[in-house]
């Protein structure tokens, strides 16, 4: 039977375990892959402690982890057109894709670029697609100031490439561990902790015109009152009425096969590196998951799952 990485209830690492699952069939609208690759990120581990996304209902355990994939499609759902068995794709998931199969809904994935590795690939239906959609949603001007917090993760690291190529000027704020990082992506770094509108005023003394958040709380609230207008503050960290009553609004993800389309082609281009700073096997999904959720991984980790 093939194998996955999974959690059998809501809580902590110890709810996770390998294990032996049927392999999934493709119901309408879906594609089942040969997975080659996964990635890694924040939400599959706050799945597992009990977040829902909108409109979900109750989890099914056990429930295998990950939320976005590449691989090889095998079969396809009913309705399903511009797709055959053989084709390399990448996309969001509709099971979980730390495993050797997967669903993928068609709407939501791509055809793979023959010059874009599987590994690659895999990095781009969450983070990528996420910091696209942000970045597209505060339509700031060329030329513009914008500030990411958040700014050495997945998600950050791809915000600022894709500001960066859009001709915005960008602040990035992170860690001092990650300054080196943060600077090689075209920002300019301001480190996080207490007193971070003074850091940021000193680094833009004409002000900032966008804030695209990634962290939530009191970064967020300090970000926001550096703004004049804040309709040019968005966040994917933190929840909808937070950052509401800061007078802001949550990234509006498109979440579509078109986009997947624009970020690849970033990506084949040479203007956004998905910056992969380590792989794991799927029978080390477990290290690949901790990675992530200790919170100071640079870039994207992602779980190679041999042929």
């Amino acid at each position: 039977m093939p194998k996955a990485y999974v959690y059998t209830r809501h809580g902590g690492p110890e709810t996770e375990a390998f294990a032996e699952v049927d392999r999934p069939s493709p119901g309408p609208g879906e594609l089942l892959i040969a997975v080659r690759a996964a990635g890694v990120n924040p939400v599959d581990w706050k799945l597992r402690n009990g977040f829902r996304r909108p409109g979900e209902g109750e989890a099914r355990f056990p429930v295998v982890l990950g939320s976005e994939a590449a691989g090889v499609v095998e079969a396809t759902g009913e309705g399903v057109t511009g797709f055959t068995a053989g084709d390399e794709v990448f996309g969001n998931t509709a099971g979980g894709a730390f495993a050797e199969y997967v669903l993928l809904k068609a709407s939501v994935t791509a055809h793979k670029p023959a010059a874009l590795s599987f590994t690659d690939a895999a990095t781009l239906p969450v983070a990528a697609a996420t910091a696209y959609d942000g970045v597209r949603q505060l339509d700031l001007p060329e030329g513009a100031t914008l500030l990411v917090t958040g700014a050495g993760g997945g998600v950050g690291a791809a915000t600022v490439q894709i500001a960066r190529a859009w001709g915005l000027r960008v602040l990035g704020v992170a860690s001092e561990a990650k300054k080196d990082f943060v600077e090689s992506l075209g920002a300019v770094h301001v480190a996080s902790g207490p007193d971070l509108a003074a850091r940021v005023r000193a680094a833009a003394p004409q002000g900032v015109d966008g804030v695209y958040d990634l962290v939530g709380g009191e970064v967020l609230a300090e970000a926001a009152g550096l703004l004049a207008d804040r309709t040019k503050l968005i966040t994917a960290g933190a929840a909808p009425d937070e950052v509401a009553a800061l007078g802001g609004a949550r990234v509006e993800r498109a979440r579509s096969a078109a986009v997947l389309d624009e970020v690849a082609e970033l990506v084949v281009g040479g203007e956004l590196d998905p910056h992969i700073s380590q792989t794991f096997p799927l029978d080390r999904a477990d290290e690949a998951l901790r990675a992530v959720e200790d919170g100071h991984a640079r870039g994207k980790i992602v779980i190679e799952v041999a042929i």
